[in-house]
C-alpha cells in the first residue's frame, strides 16, 4: 500500500513539475517582444514624378543617389547589399537615396518589397510605371541604353556627378559621393 501511495505521489509530483515547467516556459515565450516585420512601402512613380524626384533645387537640395534595378536582374541583386551599406553610411551625412525598380507592376506589393526586406533596405523605393520606359531612360542620360543596373549620383545642383551602367564599383562610387558631399 505504501508503495502505491509513493507511486501515486511520484506520478503527481512529476506531472506537476512538467506542468509548471511548461507553463513557465510558455510564460517566458509570451514575455518576449514579438519581432515586428519591417513594412516596406513601394510607391508607383511615373515619368513626371521621376523628373520631380531627380530635379534638384540648387538652393536647398541634397545630393541624390538613384539606382535603377529589378528583382529579376542578377547584377542588381548582387550589388544591392553594397548600396544598402552606402546608404547607411552616407545618409547621416546628407545623401539621399532612391531605388527605382523596373519590375512588372504586379511585383509592386510582392516581389519588390520582399526583396527590399531581405536586403534590410530602408530607402525610398519606387516602381516605375510606364508603358514605355524610353522617355525616363533618355531623361536620365542619353547614353543609357536602359540596361540594368544603372546608378546615378546627382549633386546638389542637379548635375550627374557619377554614373555607372552595370554593377557599381564601390570604391569609385564612395569617392564620388565624398567629393559631392565635400562641395556642399
Amino acid at each position: 500500500m505504501m508503495t502505491q501511495v509513493r507511486s501515486v505521489f511520484s506520478l503527481a509530483l512529476s506531472t506537476s513539475l512538467v506542468f509548471f515547467v511548461s507553463f513557465a516556459a510558455s510564460g517566458q515565450a509570451r514575455r518576449k517582444p514579438a519581432a515586428k516585420p519591417t513594412k516596406i512601402a513601394v510607391e508607383e512613380i511615373d515619368f513626371e514624378r521621376l523628373k520631380l524626384l531627380v530635379r534638384r533645387d540648387p538652393a536647398k537640395s541634397q545630393p541624390l543617389l538613384i539606382n535603377f534595378w529589378a528583382t529579376w536582374c542578377d547584377p542588381c541583386r548582387d550589388e544591392f547589399p553594397d548600396l544598402v551599406e552606402i546608404d547607411s553610411h552616407y545618409r547621416p551625412r546628407g545623401l539621399q537615396f532612391a531605388a527605382v525598380s523596373l519590375d512588372d507592376r504586379t511585383e509592386l506589393t510582392t516581389g519588390v518589397p520582399a526583396f527590399l526586406r531581405q536586403m534590410r533596405a530602408q530607402v525610398p523605393a519606387y516602381l516605375l510605371v510606364a508603358d514605355d520606359p524610353e522617355p525616363a531612360i533618355v531623361y536620365m542620360d542619353a547614353e543609357w541604353s536602359g540596361s540594368l543596373p544603372a546608378t546615378f549620383l546627382i549633386d546638389g545642383q542637379g548635375k550627374i556627378a557619377y554614373k555607372r551602367f552595370g554593377r557599381i564599383k564601390v570604391r569609385e562610387l564612395r569617392a564620388a559621393i565624398d567629393q559631392v558631399l565635400a562641395r556642399r
